[in-house]
């Protein structure tokens, strides 16, 4: 571990002589550059909503913060599925194009902004961000970033905030898990999925049904109780298995899966929908697949879930970080939940690492379905040699008469859910 240590302030101070941290410091507290110092950065922009081809890496002027904020020279960038949602504009009130994407970072903080208090320049943190992660430099206020443990990497950090905060949250506080209780949760393959397994670990005697592509299942079959292939009928091989159902279900698919759900609680048990992404079918916005997905949501009847005594609930991390004010809460569920890292009870799973400029081809991953656990953008890697692969090709043609029929058919858009 003091080994460890040494290499982590090692290249800490590395770091912070490369990019020019000692400066930031020495501007003063608002960690101001000198007049004529001002610097680029790269960072991944989204041109327009649209297509894989509207992302680009590009310099853009380095960041400086503000008070109440931190300067972090990022190392690892998370990369999840919402953000597939907001490059196709899929999402409530987006904001304007261009734009930086990306919502988790993690690296050196490089500079601290007026009032800041508990960190110090050099410290390795992870954040949320409101946009603007999937850059080389990030400012975000303090009450969004936490101290990494000495034993987590960089790629680890990026993978933790959105997934772990989303799957504690979802169990404890809003579904109240507890012993002996069974969850079916979906994507069990993906980041969430396997947070919400390592957490369902945590407490004695709990059941985890899960589902995910067949081509998973060997690399995650020891994480959850029983697994079955998204494809299958998992209603009927839920109920061979347990009759009554199970207490917990999380959804990030709706579509039909919302009745399914609701038909596989028990009692008392609790439906949570914290995703979408069943619409995403192609590489743009398809106004066919949002309004396929959303008529076959089954209609909620109140008084069925009364006479049922059935919970439906829902669950945005990023609505309640940046449009709900809750940090505070969500500080105390970081703490618990680097508790139980350091007591080596959960730790993030990491698919893949990718360089800025390959951020296309992540993102073909995340939507092909191929990843086990979380794609890492990160930012010191060098891209690979571009590999043949026509799904990162999209045609402008084909990408303005998507957009085209999206504009005229449907001014409604998805609630920013994640």
């Amino acid at each position: 571990m003091a080994k460890e240590g040494a290499q982590r302030a090692e290249e800490t101070e590395q770091m912070i002589d490369k990019e020019g941290g000692r400066e930031a410091a020495e501007g003063g507290a608002g960690g101001s550059l000198r007049p004529g110092d001002a610097k680029e950065m790269r960072a991944v922009v989204l041109s327009a909503f649209g297509g894989l081809n509207k992302l680009r890496v590009s310099k853009k002027p380095m960041p400086e913060p503000q008070e109440g904020e931190l300067k972090i020279r990022v190392k690892a960038c998370g990369l999840n599925f919402i953000d597939l949602m907001v490059r196709q504009g899929n999402i409530d009130n987006p904001p304007k194009t261009p734009l930086v994407p990306g919502f988790e970072c993690s690296g050196i903080v490089e500079a601290l902004g007026d009032s800041v208090k508990g960190f110090e320049i050099g410290d390795r943190v992870m954040a949320f961000v409101n946009y603007n992660a999937w850059a080389e430099v990030v400012c975000t206020p303090v009450e969004f970033v936490y101290k990494i443990p000495d034993d987590m990497n960089f790629s680890e950090a990026a993978a933790f905030p959105m997934n772990f905060v989303t799957a504690y949250m979802m169990l404890f506080e809003v579904a109240n898990l507890r012993e002996g209780m069974s969850v079916l949760v979906h994507s069990a393959g993906g980041g969430v999925g396997q947070a919400v397994a390592q957490l369902c670990s945590t407490i004695p005697n709990v059941t985890v049904f899960g589902t995910a592509s067949s081509f998973k299942h060997e690399a995650i079959k020891t994480s959850v109780t029983h697994l079955f292939d998204r494809n299958a009928d998992y209603v009927q091989e839920v109920k061979r298995i347990s009759a009554d159902g199970v207490d917990i279900v999380l959804d990030c698919l709706c579509g039909e899966n919302t009745g399914k759900g609701l038909s596989l609680l028990k009692p008392l048990g609790t439906y949570i929908l914290y995703g979408s992404s069943n619409m995403v079918t192609g590489e743009t916005k398809s106004f066919f697949s949002f309004a396929k997905s959303w008529w076959q949501v089954e209609k909620v009847n109140p008084i069925k879930l009364y006479e049922e005594n059935k919970v439906i609930a829902g669950f945005s991390l990023l609505n309640l970080l940046f449009k709900q004010n809750r940090g505070g809460l969500i500080k105390g569920v970081m703490d618990k939940l680097l508790n139980l890292y350091n007591s080596k009870k959960i730790k993030p799973v990491v698919d893949s690492l990718w360089a800025l400029e390959e951020v296309k081809e992540a993102m073909q991953r995340i939507h092909d379905r191929g990843n086990i656990g979380k794609l890492i953008l990160d930012v010191e890697k060098a891209p690979t040699p571009l590999m043949a692969n026509d799904s990162t090709e999209t045609s402008e043609a084909g990408e303005e008469e998507e957009d085209h029929e999206g504009d005229n058919e449907s001014k409604e858009r998805m609630p920013f859910i994640q």
